[in-house]
């Protein structure tokens, strides 16, 4: 019973210095769709051809980020899907991302992408919503929110995905901390993760099953959409990450009713 003990309590210091929740499975056994929740398509790529489409979106944050240097290299688009990837290119780690800001913005409705995460630990593939005031001020009802719809940190386990929401950048910031979603088989293959955002709360879906449902943070202004392959700050941190990996997102869509 002592081991017992000392385990729960080595996991519980773990996960709260990652500022991470236990995880968990889904809410019920129902599965949602965006049109079953009474929401109708007003927006989608499907990253067909053999480029982004810059109508819709930009690489984002080209330069040094953590460890890496984000780079349109890193962003490639074939096969009907989009890939952003982690390289590492002699003494250089580079990573790809790319965002719809002053391209779309929206506020409300029902945010979701078909992807498939990375292979490794270390690197983690990423899709979140993001306020261009979010530095302006401590009130999200304002000055909007970060919203992680999905990531991916392998180091937390091979079926878990994380959500979560910061808002007040700065001195003050503030987070729901990770949100941990357990579903078998959610790190092979493509699945969908989505978020619907509405006046009062967030609800985060993993396939179509509920798994959390937020009330802090909300946001109320128009923001953007974001897919990123992150690296982390420390060398130690993908000292098993496979070069090259990637995020690999077959669409995006966008509902609203």
């Amino acid at each position: 019973m002592r081991t017992v003990l000392i385990a729960i309590l080595l996991c519980w210091i773990v996960l709260s210095v990652r500022a991470q929740r236990a995880p968990q499975g889904p809410l019920s056994k129902e599965r949602y769709t965006a049109e079953k929740l009474g929401y109708q398509l007003a927006w989608e790529d499907q990253f067909n051809g053999t480029s982004l489409d810059t109508t819709k979106w930009r690489v984002r944050g080209v330069g040094k980020r953590r460890l890496d240097w984000v780079s349109a290299s890193a962003v490639k688009v074939k096969n009907g899907c989009l890939h952003l990837m982690a390289l590492r290119q002699g003494d250089s780690l580079l990573s790809g991302a790319v965002g719809t800001q002053g391209l779309f913005m929206s506020r409300y409705g029902y945010y979701e992408c078909r992807a498939r995460v990375q292979r490794s630990s270390g690197v983690w593939g990423a899709f979140w919503i993001q306020s261009a005031k979010i530095s302006a001020g401590e009130d999200p009802a304002l000055f909007g929110a970060e919203i992680d719809i999905m990531e991916c940190f392998k180091k937390l386990g091979k079926d878990i995905v994380s959500h979560n929401v910061h808002w007040a950048y700065g001195p003050h910031q503030q987070s729901t901390h990770g949100m941990q979603s357990h579903l078998k088989g959610v790190g092979k293959g493509f699945h969908l993760f989505a978020l619907e955002w509405l006046p009062d709360r967030y609800i985060f879906y993993v396939d179509g099953y509920k798994f959390y449902e937020v009330t802090k943070g909300i946001s109320q202004i128009d923001e953007y959409m974001i897919l990123s392959m992150e690296f982390p700050g420390e060398k130690s941190e993908i000292a098993r990450t496979r070069f090259p990996d990637a995020f690999v997102v077959d669409w995006v869509k966008y509902y609203k009713k």
